[in-house]
């Protein structure tokens, strides 16, 4: 059997999913035709029965190329900030982190103090940051810093991992 790196599988994984979407729809298209009340049906080039076939192939490569992967983000693994991570636990973090460095930057962009308006009819009110908004302008940027680091890191050890799958009948 052939080998592919995991970066490969990854891209491949994505193929496989648009292929069986693919097939779902030519199946659709093979299952039915609307022919006139006494016309013979004109047949899809190809039967239902070959289309649900292929269907059956891609979707038993998905699922093995699936395996494959999961085995791989476990068994293996990278070190980030001097920790070492198995590959699922990095991809997680990394998503953490763009999440982290999303919603310190929408804290960056508050007022230190802004006037309120409509809470109170004769007072005025002020709505006030307990937080250096600069401060969190700075953890954004680092956030999004290590984030970048993190993906690079990931997508370096996907390009270093084989894994035992064929990927002739797609490539």
């Amino acid at each position: 059997m052939a080998n592919i790196t995991l970066a490969e599988a990854v891209k491949l994984k994505s193929i496989l999913t648009k292929r069986i979407h693919d097939l779902e729809d030519e199946m659709r298209r093979a299952a039915f035709t609307t022919v006139e009340k006494g016309n013979e049906p004109v047949q899809s080039p190809r039967s239902l029965q070959v289309v649900e076939a292929e269907l059956d192939t891609v979707r038993t490569d998905s699922r093995v190329l699936d395996r494959l992967m999961y085995r791989a983000n476990i068994d293996h693994s990278i070190d980030f900030q001097g920790q070492p991570l198995a590959i699922v636990e990095a991809i997680e973090l990394a998503t953490q982190l763009r999440a982290k460095a999303r919603f310190y930057k929408e804290l960056s962009m508050s007022q230190k103090e802004e006037i309120q308006f409509g809470y109170s009819e004769g007072t005025i009110v002020y709505r006030v940051a307990l937080f250096d908004p600069e401060d969190y302008r700075v953890k954004s940027l680092q956030a999004e810093k290590d984030a970048h680091k993190l993906s690079n890191a990931i997508n370096a050890k996907n390009y270093s991992i084989t894994l035992d799958f064929d990927d002739s009948k797609y490539f």
